[in-house]
């Protein structure tokens, strides 16, 4: 395994092989291959690559989160042997191996200079559930970037923190209240390799962060042919305290957060610096790695000095995107605290602290992250054409009030589609639009051989993915609820009632208020009628609240109040600990997905584009991506317009969503003809895939990174002209 794209010699390449070489010792020859598949994270979108590990031990498979590592260490040495004895087993891990030398040893997209890669540095990466350094939306966007820059050979490399705690685990009681807790993570169990230097010693970077010099060490994730580099400061000669900064993503403690995101910014920098990569590109993926573009300008200064002309050097390498249209998630810290926290770094202070104010004369304003990262960069970009202009509002002031005047654009979000999809939607796909269907996402006259695909085939393909999704309900429902102490007959109500043949609503998202998954309960009698009609409808939902969002916490009690009606026990499942791997199998498996936010504060919502994939209808408002996707045939809406008050509006748009529901959704769905098959339902099915699947992909998405912020296609920023 040789170097990737742009990056050097001492890169923990040769640390993963040597880890993978460890794992190989131990296992049966025939199954050797499988130590170097498991120490890249490219086998979990691979046909085949989940299954067979899951094919050696699937109870140990999913007891350890399905890390492949862990699997292929803990497995018994009677489940290896009977695995090494299987010929097709083994066959497929020959070619899985095969099919990752093949990857690896293909030539770098030359539109980018591989030799100055991308560099993407962000706060979480949800590549997998088995590296537990996520907590939502946005890793999820981070992992499918990185899968799909490996799939089209971009220079790429990224850098993040290595949570040695994770993002918190939710538990539900029996009245509805969320729990949190954390689960430590080993790093040395992990697909994962700490970077050593040519001494062998663990290579290491040193950042002044408040009155320490903290040491953090650095790992290394394969995803596929892009390395992702992990800081982690749980190192002996660090103090308590700092040895902390890298425990739990998004840490409640300002303190805290504000070392991390000095840590990711300038350690990040420190990092590639360490690595010997000269980054062509800096990709700030939200506002956490702010910091990164001035310790660039201060490395290329090389005298301790940052000069004017290194900032004009280190911005023009430096694109922002922006996630977060509501205003609390634009993080921001007294003047005072950025200045104990940097003080001892190489930065300028006063100019670091201008550059992080909306009005740099006044020295009383706190510093912003997202007004830093939009100073600092050469483009900048919502995530959604109707993020782009509500950011460009949100963020006028920088540029004296002016919206037309902010060169904030858009590159709507996408998801990677060998990711995402099931089994069964694949096969068929492969079957009808070829093999390498997955290579020619963005071939939209390959999307038009769907209307080919004959009514028996879809329809199967779908009831398929919801009879799976509904196995997997019922024996998580039956944990969940054991769990919070329900009383048997709740316990067994969905196990036994929750149907394979029955419309499926799903609506999982991070429980926020403007989320509003109160529109839900508003009507008691209307949603009790829904469930238990002649044509029934069964519902599907998850989601965490913030640590200390504890309106949204009521929000979610408040839905647990109606758990008394039979109807609810029966045809409503809330899933605690809503992770990737439960997202998959609910935007696989649910008819309808439902995303009913108050408009405008839906940045993307890239959930829906899950489901897309694999023949979900969306039930949106017009908001986020939806707001450019919806044609009138290809899913149902809600308006998006904007309304100061909010309660009228929620009123408004809950009786939109329960008539679309009575008149619209479960009409349609159960609308069979002489086959028994909902021809309606399916002619929708198949004009979301041809007219959501190419454009809201991550091959799309990047296509138009490095068409536009990549190559510097985007409008000059005018921040950029400092005095």
């Amino acid at each position: 395994m040789g170097p990737v794209d742009g990056v050097g010699t001492h890169d923990g390449a040769l640390d993963l092989q040597m880890a993978s070489g460890e794992l190989a010792e131990r296992l049966p020859q025939a199954l050797a291959p499988l130590a170097r598949v498991a120490y890249n994270y490219r086998w979990s979108w691979q046909p085949g690559g989940p299954e067979i590990f899951s094919a050696i031990d699937r109870e140990r498979f999913e007891l350890c989160q399905q890390n492949p590592v862990r699997l292929l260490s803990e497995a018994s040495t009677r489940a290896l042997h009977r695995a090494a004895t299987e010929p097709a087993l083994v066959a497929q891990a020959r070619k899985l191996e095969a099919s990752l030398d093949a990857d690896l040893a293909r030539a770098p997209d030359s539109t980018l200079d591989p030799e100055h890669p991308v560099a993407f540095l962000c706060a979480e990466y949800g590549v997998h559930v088995s590296l537990p350094v996520y907590s939502g939306g946005l890793g999820a966007l981070a992992g499918d970037i990185l899968k799909e820059a490996s799939g089209r050979a971009l220079p790429m490399v990224a850098v993040g923190l290595m949570y040695r705690k994770g993002y918190f685990r939710q538990r539900i009681d029996a009245s509805g209240w969320q729990h949190e807790y954390w689960v430590d993570t080993d790093p040395q169990r992990l697909p994962a390799a700490r970077v050593t230097g040519p001494d062998g010693a663990p290579l290491s970077i040193t950042v002044p962060i408040y009155g320490s010099d903290v040491v953090a060490y650095i790992w290394r994730v394969d995803v596929g042919r892009v390395p992702l580099f992990l800081l982690d400061t749980d190192v002996s000669r660090n103090r308590p305290t700092d040895r902390w900064i890298t425990a739990r993503l998004y840490e409640a403690d300002p303190h805290i957060r504000l070392a991390q995101y000095v840590l990711l910014g300038v350690g990040g920098i420190a990092a590639l610096e360490a690595l010997n990569i000269d980054p062509g590109v800096i990709h700030l993926n939200e506002g956490h790695a702010a910091l990164a573009p001035l310790a660039l300008a201060q490395t290329l200064s090389g005298n301790g000095h940052v000069s004017e002309e290194a900032l004009a050097e280190a911005r023009s390498r430096t694109v922002f995107t922006t996630h977060t249209p509501v205003a609390a998630g634009n993080d921001s810290y007294p003047a005072d605290q950025v200045r104990e926290a940097i003080s001892r770094s190489p930065l300028p202070l006063d100019r670091t602290l201008e550059l992080g104010r909306t009005r740099p004369e006044d020295p009383g304003e706190s510093f912003g992250v997202t007004q830093a990262a939009l100073r600092l960069s050469r483009a900048a970009n919502g995530v959604s054409r109707r993020h782009g202009e509500v950011s460009r509002g949100m963020w006028a002031s920088l540029w004296q009030g002016q919206p037309e005047e902010a060169p904030i654009g858009y590159v709507t979000n996408g998801v990677h589609v060998p990711t995402w999809i099931g089994r069964t939607m694949r096969e068929l796909l492969d079957q009808h639009l070829g093999e390498d269907w997955t290579d020619r996402v963005l071939d939209t006259d390959m999307w038009e051989g769907v209307r080919r695909i004959p009514d028996e085939e879809l329809w199967g393909a779908r009831n398929a993915q919801r009879a799976e999704m509904v196995d997997f309900l019922r024996r998580r429902s039956t944990t969940d609820r054991l769990l919070r102490g329900d009383g048997p007959e709740y316990v067994e109500a969905a196990a036994q009632a929750f149907q394979a043949d029955v419309l499926t609503i799903g609506f999982a998202r991070r429980v926020a208020t403007y989320k509003r998954l109160e529109l839900l309960t508003r009507d008691h009698d209307f949603i009790l009628s829904l469930l238990s009609g002649n044509r029934p409808v069964q519902v599907v939902l998850a989601g965490k609240a913030h640590p200390r969002d504890e309106e949204a916490k009521h929000s979610l009690q408040r839905l647990f109040g109606m758990k008394s009606f039979a109807q609810v026990g029966h045809r409503v499942i809330y899933l605690d600990d809503y992770d990737l791997a439960t997202g998959a199998v609910l935007t696989q498996g649910c008819d309808v997905w439902l995303n009913v936010p108050r408009p405008p504060l839906e940045a993307s919502g890239t959930s829906g584009m899950k489901a897309a994939v694999n023949g979900g209808l969306q039930l949106s408002v017009l908001d986020g991506w939806w707001a450019e996707a919806y044609d009138g045939s290809n899913g149902w809406a809600i308006p998006g317009e904007i309304d100061s008050d909010s309660e009228a509006q929620d009123q408004r748009d809950a009786d939109v969503l329960h008539e679309l529901l009575v008149s619209q959704v479960v009409p349609t769905f159960y609308e069979r003809d002489e086959r028994d098959i909902p021809a309606r339902w399916l002619e929708m099915v198949r004009a979301s895939l041809i007219t959501l699947v190419p454009r809201f992909s991550a091959a799309r998405m990047l296509q138009d990174y490095v068409r536009g912020p990549y190559s510097g296609a985007a409008a000059e920023n005018p921040l950029l002209e400092l005095g």
